[in-house]
């Protein structure tokens, strides 16, 4: 007996949750880039990079291809930036939920002045 899908997901979910694996995902949606690239644009040391990107190649959410002395990195596939692109639709509806509130907070405060 395999292991359940949601403890699955939650592994999954888990893999993604550090804030530089999810900015390679994002760097990664506009196509593949060399480790080079990656670390000016996240600006973490380069063996903490290595150590993310290993976590990601490893799960096979990214794909690594060297090019002489260059090792280029991709997304798997395209339901990875699907994911991403959810996770901000998400993230922008929770936001706009969350003004809301706050607006509708504002408004009984300054009725009760």
């Amino acid at each position: 007996m395999g292991v359940p899908l949601y403890q699955a997901k939650a592994e999954f979910f888990r893999m993604l949750g550090h804030p530089v694996r999810i900015r390679v995902l994002e760097l990664l949606q506009g196509g593949p880039m060399p480790v080079r690239d990656l670390l000016s644009a996240i600006e973490v040391e380069p063996s903490n990079l290595s150590q993310h990107l290993a976590v990601l190649r490893r799960s096979g959410i990214v794909t690594a291809t060297r090019d002489g002395a260059t090792v280029v990195y991709a997304l798997a596939g395209g339901d990875v930036a699907d994911l991403m692109r959810a996770a901000r639709r998400i993230l922008t509806e929770m936001a706009a939920g969350q003004a809301g509130l706050l607006a509708e907070l504002r408004e009984g405060d300054s009725s009760r002045s």
